[in-house]
């Protein structure tokens, strides 16, 4: 059994969604859908779930919602309309709209989550209300009745293990199953969802359950590419990439998935491969447990923005016993995770995102590790991008720092932070944002450099 999930470029419209079923169609062995809701159709076009956010806004402050949930409701019709779907999908999705209008939510984080989750949920309607009237006998299946069941967590929602047993059920199916991603339900019944692109959690989520052999992740790509295309013209093609590769880059930037979305295949060891819903017969990218050895000591270079970094000097500060401890315990008592700490014998720096705190605040924390810390010197930088490098080829490679270091200084690209993980899977860089485009492709030409006719 394969568990196959279609992204948001691939549910835009009903030329889409054709190519869509001419996938199921392909394999017997696809048995369950997990879809986005409906993506932009061009680059001018806004997606579903950020219209929605609009429309929860708009009912959230009294104002005038009609024109917004106008424009999502013709999204569903345009669909419903060009593939001939029986008109009754729209009645019960304009139904669903006016319930969810109506309902009053105690809480507006709640509320937020249920119009954004509707995307999703009325796309698994509309889907596999094309799949009958093709001939594929399929059917809706919503979370809450799947048993997917999650954490209170607003926004950030977080799988329960009992889910994947509940999930198990669904094996038993004679039909194909349309499982709408993004949400799940607490064991109270309140709807939530995972993080922004928690469909491919989701996803991975209903591939753990149900013990799949693959999980099949189409987007608008043939491949993950080595670099981002934006950034470097033409970029090498990943054929094939492990778990620990795959997370590191997803965090570094790589946006064909969400940092933590794959994590509940990779614990079952089932296997991922990312295809194109526009060229299904490309072979896509696999991300297994492990890979054949190759020569290539590099698999991908990502780059993020968006980060700061707090630097700490006091002289001693090794020689004080749970210093540490102390700075990281402010950093908490401001509800701030951090993403990395390089450390000296008499400093050490702190580097998180740029976003978690106010001005008021970060002078406030400032302040405080001044001056419980007895700290001589306390200094704030913004606009840091994170660039990393990774591959498992590392780890037995001599030079590949020398290398990185040596491209970038050559590129005249001045590194603010240099760190490496013990797993010796990534090497992170620190440097300014507005080199991040540059950095990333004198790295690309360092390890990946054109073939010489």
């Amino acid at each position: 059994m394969k568990v196959i999930k279609f992204g948001g470029s691939s549910l835009a419209n009903g030329t889409q969604l054709k190519k869509v079923l001419q996938i199921v169609k392909d394999d017997a062995d696809r048995r369950i859908v997990v879809v986005s809701a409906p993506g932009k159709r061009n680059d001018s076009d806004e997606k579903v779930t950020d219209l929605l956010i609009k429309l929860a806004d708009e009912v959230k402050n009294k104002e005038d919602h009609q024109k917004t949930l106008k424009t999502i409701l013709k999204r569903y019709q345009d669909i419903v309309d060009e593939l001939e779907i029986d008109p009754s999908v729209m009645d019960i999705i304009s139904k669903n709209y006016e319930k969810l209008i109506q309902t009053k939510f105690y809480n507006e984080l709640y509320a937020l989550d249920a119009y954004k989750a509707s995307g999703e949920d009325n796309s698994a309607i509309l889907v596999a209300a094309f799949f009958n009237k093709e001939g594929i006998p399929a059917k809706y299946v919503n979370p809450k009745d799947a048993g997917l069941l999650v954490t209170d967590n607003p926004g950030n929602a977080r799988v329960l293990p009992e889910s994947f047993k509940n999930l198990y059920a669904l094996r038993d199916s004679k039909e194909i199953i349309v499982f709408p991603g993004f949400f799940g339900y607490t064991k109270d019944g309140q709807l939530l969802t995972f993080s922004r692109g928690g469909s491919d959690i989701s996803g991975a989520i209903v591939a753990n359950g149900v013990k799949a052999s693959l999980y099949e992740n189409f987007t608008d790509v043939d491949a993950i590419y080595v670099a981002n295309p934006k950034m470097v013209k033409h970029p090498k093609k990943i054929k094939q990439l492990t778990y620990r590769e795959m997370r590191e880059l997803s965090y570094s930037g790589f946006s064909v998935f969400h940092d933590e979305a794959l994590q509940p295949a990779f614990s079952a060891g089932i296997p991922v491969v990312v295809k194109n819903t526009n060229n299904p017969s490309a072979p896509g990218t696999s991300i297994t447990r492990t890979k054949p050895e190759n020569k290539q000591i590099v698999s991908g270079i990502a780059s993020s923005t968006g980060f700061m970094s707090i630097y700490i000097g006091k002289y001693l500060m090794n020689r004080e016993v749970g210093f540490g401890r102390r700075v990281l315990q402010i950093f908490e008592d401001f509800n701030l995770n951090f993403e990395h700490m390089p450390s000296g014998i008499d400093d050490l720096s702190i580097i998180l995102r740029a976003n978690q705190m106010t001005m008021q605040q970060e002078q406030e924390l400032l302040y405080r590790l001044k001056n419980e810390l007895e700290a001589d010197d306390v200094q704030v930088k913004g606009g840091i991008c994170l660039l990393m490098i990774v591959g498992e080829g590392m780890v037995n490679s001599v030079g590949t720092v020398a290398k990185a270091c040596t491209a970038l200084a050559e590129a005249d690209i001045n590194l603010e932070m240099i760190n490496q993980g013990s797993s010796e899977v990534s090497i992170m860089f620190g440097i300014d944002e507005k080199d991040e485009a540059r950095a990333v492709k004198v790295l690309y030409d360092a390890f990946f450099p054109a073939k010489k006719d």
